[in-house]
């Protein structure tokens, strides 16, 4: 799998190669069955062993798989070993974009006695409730991807 493509991982197999990663160490169904919650070890294995076809995993010399390469992943962006949804991204923009416009009231009614028009106001909070949502929406993403 080259770098390139991008790639739908979901489910269960979603959990075990964000497991895999988190890691940072060779781990075998067992571990994987533990830190995953997954129901057995067998179920651990044929996730382990779709991500190995997949060219995202490869099994050492003992039989323990290893982290072989990053997939694109729809929605999400890399930091480091960390999977970030591109919805906290989105949020962070909405907050600057949130602190200009507060910024730009307590100016102009500070520095010039002018109070804020109303279209003003109701653009802020609009700002506001897009930045709330994408801020959770974004973290409803991280947590189904944060293991236990």
């Amino acid at each position: 799998m080259s770098n390139g493509n991008s790639m739908e991982l979901v489910g269960k197999t979603f959990t075990v190669y964000s497991y895999v990663i988190k890691e940072s160490k060779p781990v075998g169904p067992r571990d994987v069955m533990r830190g995953a919650s997954l129901s057995s070890s067998s179920v651990a294995y044929r996730h382990l062993q779709k991500l190995e076809e997949l060219g995202l995993l490869e099994r050492n010399e003992e039989g323990r798989y290893i982290f072989k390469e990053k997939a694109k992943i729809s929605g999400f962006l890399w930091l480091g070993k960390t999977l970030v949804p591109r919805l906290i991204f989105y949020s962070l923009f909405f907050t600057g974009l949130l602190g200009a416009e507060l910024v730009t009231i307590a100016i102009r009614y500070f520095s010039f006695g002018i109070n804020p028009d109303m279209l003003f106001v109701y653009l802020t909070v609009i700002t506001a409730i897009a930045l709330a949502l994408f801020l959770i929406e974004g973290l409803s993403l991280k947590r189904k991807t944060t293991l236990d």
